[in-house]
């Protein structure tokens, strides 16, 4: 056996590296779901079958996926779709903004985990100050449950007040969880999950241990979400992070620009479904889905929750987008601290722009107006 090893070992190792890039760049192709992705990846393990399919084993398969897509199977399913009672009827969009925004409807049904629901109410929180400072006068309305996540939390004066009326949450009775991104905690040090922990508090990270757990091929698979889901009918979300940079108190004027949100109703219950989801990912722990009792009916806003990644549905928010644009009338306003439009995306928006549609950007503080795009 030696002997032919020794002699025919090149021809061994030919047939092995063919069949390991094929099974390699198959896989690619069929479940990578950006398209550049699958291509890059099967142009490296094509040019070096051995070698690219073993960068591929380590780099390229997303098995935080394959862990969400087991535990979802396992009986986490029960928050898909969850919401039948305050689901609009396709016939009720139609009739109240017309066919195009029915199409809408429809798009978002087919390609989103949530329904669009009614009996919601939405406001909006322009600025850090007011931001935090209804936050923390939730949290010390709490009564039963705080479940936050964020991407970052820092350890400054914001985020002790925030981190210390969530300790005296706990100190009551509240069942308090917090879930940070592993990489987002470390913005500040010491962490605030520390500060948490050392004082009593159940807090985590999310896909930490990205050295130790030899996970760092996927380090970048980060929740970027900031929810937070008080006693089953209040929720905030937006684009804040924890930190004292969003508050003109410490920034003063060099204060970051962005926007959150209030919301009540069975918007609620579809924003506790994504932030336990993530929860019952780093800890193992399930949360039980918000009843339909406990969900306040006081407008009849219309609103839907559209989640994507970190690892996986990462092309929801750009299909709705897209499909958002194809059907804008009058203008398009963007606020985006980051704005890299594919090829797809720009082409939606010079498209809306040519039927008449105004398009407003505003990326960071610099706003740029006009009727048309051009690439």
């Amino acid at each position: 056996m030696l002997d032919i090893f020794r002699d025919y070992w090149p021809h061994l190792l030919f047939v092995i590296s063919i069949a390991a890039g094929a099974v390699a760049a198959a896989h690619a192709a069929m479940t990578k779901e950006d398209a550049r992705a699958a291509i890059g990846w099967v142009g490296v393990i094509l040019l070096s079958p051995l070698l690219g399919a073993g960068l591929y084993l380590v780099a390229g398969v997303n098995r935080i996926r394959h862990k969400a897509l087991a535990n979802r199977k396992s009986g986490h399913r029960r928050f898909d779709k969850q919401i039948h009672e305050h689901a609009l009827s396709p016939n009720r969009i139609v009739a109240e903004f017309g066919q195009p925004y029915g199409a809408l409807n429809r798009l978002g049904d087919a390609i989103t985990r949530f329904y669009m629901t009614s009996g919601n109410t939405i406001a909006m929180l322009e600025n850090g100050d007011r931001a935090y400072r209804e936050i923390i006068e939730a949290i010390d309305a709490a009564q039963h449950s705080v479940l936050l996540e964020s991407y970052i939390f820092d350890n400054d004066e914001i985020g002790r007040r925030v981190a210390d009326r969530l300790l005296a949450a706990k100190a009551r009775g509240v069942e308090v969880r917090v879930l940070i991104d592993a990489v987002g905690a470390r913005y500040s040090f010491p962490s605030i999950v520390n500060y948490l922990r050392q004082r009593g508090l159940y807090a985590r990270s999310f896909n930490g241990n990205v050295i130790m757990g030899l996970r760092m091929p996927y380090a970048n698979l980060r929740t970027h979400r900031k929810i937070v889901v008080i006693d089953d009918d209040l929720a905030f979300t937006g684009g804040m992070n924890i930190r004292e940079a969003f508050t003109t108190e410490f920034a003063g004027d060099e204060s970051a620009h962005d926007t959150h949100f209030r919301v009540t109703g069975p918007v609620v219950r579809d924003l506790f479904a994504v932030a336990s989801e993530d929860w019952h990912f780093a800890t193992g722990e399930r949360l039980a889905p918000i009843a339909r009792n406990g969900l306040k009916e006081i407008e009849p806003t219309y609103m839907r929750v559209v989640s994507s990644g970190p690892d996986g549905s990462i092309e929801t928010n750009r299909n709705v987008i897209i499909g958002a644009l194809s059907v804008a009338q009058k203008h398009v306003r963007v606020m985006s601290p980051y704005f890299l439009p594919d090829r797809e995306m720009v082409s939606a928006f010079a498209t809306a722009a040519r039927r008449g549609c105004a398009s407003t950007f505003s990326c960071r503080r610099k706003t740029i107006s006009g009727s048309s795009i051009s690439p």
